[in-house]
């Protein structure tokens, strides 16, 4: 058990005590190592100006993630690569006398291909957004050798550019040699030798399950923080303190992400970015919706599980779920819970103080399905409305359907008297029509920043009319589902 965590920073071995663990990662580059090129602008995992690339495990990719909030003790047995630490010569590592450490020797400085390109093409114009474009360049180029200009445009929709740079910044992704970003990547350092336990104060990152369960047991209020894309903002906009704070990345049996008849079962350690990647042909229409969920850096370290414990009326993974009947799996299957009786109310859950959701089994929707996500802005916004509508379908006989909205309640919700009505009709639009109706009827919307409760009511009725003129209208949509 160790009372510190242990990093790499663009190679160098960092040991962190104390207090000071509990710093955000952008705060200890810019204020303790000097690493200055990470920028802070938003502190809510907005702008992507603090992107910098972590690497957790052996087998993974170094991938982009905000260090604006990101705690440095949830980051224990990471390595971390900065701005400066991409090109050779600047900050690169070598190996002397088996330690790591900065070479002092004087060297040609060899920039990146995605620093180059950026300088070759003009990308960068008042600079301040720009080493945060550059990381998150990098870090599609440690999955991909060459991208298109949709694949640009997706990986950078989480890094905002003021001065409207946006033009010459594609060109210079779209011109980079991915054969020599290869080269670069291979001299990425090594991860710190850290699969021990680590408790700091409040904080505790344990090896094991039981040790997880022992130590949310005996912390009432403990709050679980994996990717901390909620928390960290928290943290930062509002002083929030937990009593106490528990990771799981280092139990490595939460890592999981399998099909097993039919069945996804992903571990509590999934990320959102992992599990988008695995259902892509799996589940396409859920694909779909994972793509406009949030950035590259924020999917990167938020996990699937993470938005299901948040409870958010309004989160978008949790309608499909819901129709699909997922089943969320506590200590290890010691006891199973459907997700739509796992919340109770608000933020409220069937969760004892020493239950931890260890994984979620989703079963893989072979029905008519259509999901729904409405909101102010396509990419990176709050839902202010959510659906997803299933059916089982003999011709145009409606067998059986299945219907969650999000945004609707204290929860996302059900609507059982919807779901008996369409059962046994025939689709038509005046079925749909008339299941508007109902769903109306089966909810009480509030009124917030995102919409009035009128609005959502009006969504409630409209979305059945919109699938059926989706699915079954003159130019239907294919009946399975498709992004």
């Amino acid at each position: 058990m160790r009372d510190h965590i242990l990093l790499h920073i663009n190679g160098r071995e960092h040991r962190i005590e104390g207090d000071a663990a509990f710093q955000t990662l952008a705060n200890y580059l810019r204020l303790d190592v000097g690493a200055t090129g990470t920028k802070i602008v938003c502190e809510e995992g907005d702008c992507g100006a603090c992107t910098v690339l972590t690497r957790r495990t052996a087998d993974a990719d170094y991938r982009p993630v905000n260090s604006c909030i990101l705690n440095l003790a949830q980051l224990d047995g990471s390595s971390i690569v900065t701005v400066e630490g991409l090109s050779r010569g600047g900050a690169e590592t070598r190996r002397e006398e088996d330690s790591l450490r900065v070479s002092a020797s004087p060297r040609e400085n060899v920039l990146h291909p995605v620093q180059a390109a950026m300088v070759q093409c003009h990308g960068a114009q008042c600079g301040y957004c720009t080493p945060g474009f550059v990381m998150a360049m990098a870090g599609m180029f440690e999955v991909c050798s060459h991208l298109n200009e949709k694949q640009v445009r997706d990986g950078l929709t989480g890094n905002l550019c003021r001065c409207t740079g946006y033009e010459p910044i594609i060109k210079a992704a779209l011109s980079v040699d991915g054969a020599q970003a290869a080269k670069m990547r291979d001299r990425y350092p090594e991860l710190p030798d850290a699969g021990d336990s680590v408790t700091i104060g409040r904080f505790c990152a344990p090896a094991t399950l039981d040790e997880a369960i022992a130590f949310k047991r005996d912390h009432p209020g403990c709050t679980i923080v994996q990717g901390g894309t909620d928390v960290g903002v928290w943290v930062n906009k509002r002083n929030y303190a937990a009593p106490a704070m528990l990771s799981l990345s280092k139990i490595a049996s939460l890592n999981e992400l399998r099909e097993e008849d039919g069945v996804i079962v992903a571990g509590a350690n999934t990320t959102l970015a992992d599990f988008e990647t695995f259902i892509t042909e799996r589940i396409p229409e859920l694909a779909g919706i994972m793509a406009i969920f949030g950035s590259p850096q924020i999917k990167n370290a938020g996990t699937l599980i993470g938005n299901i414990a948040n409870g958010s009326p309004i989160g978008d993974t949790l309608p499909y779920l819901f129709v699909a009947g997922a089943m969320l799996e506590l200590n290890d299957g010691a006891r199973s819970v459907p997700i739509d009786r796992f919340y109770l109310g608000y933020r409220k859950f069937d969760l004892h103080p020493d239950e931890i959701i260890t994984r979620v089994r989703i079963s893989i929707v072979r029905d008519t399905l259509k999901l729904y996500k409405v909101s102010r802005r396509k990419d990176l916004d709050i839902s202010a409305f959510t659906a997803a509508i299933r059916l089982g379908l003999t011709g145009d006989r409606i067998d059986r359907a299945a219907v969650a909205y999000g945004g609707v309640a204290p929860t996302v919700v059900r609507l059982p008297r919807t779901e008996a009505f369409l059962a046994g009709k025939s689709a038509t639009l005046d079925t749909f029509e008339h299941a508007g109706r109902i769903a109306r009827d089966e909810i009480k919307p509030i009124s917030d920043v995102r919409g009035s409760a009128d609005y959502r009511l009006q969504l409630a009725e409209n979305i059945m009319s919109k699938f059926w003129y989706e699915v079954f209208g003159e130019t239907p949509a294919p009946r399975l589902a498709h992004a």
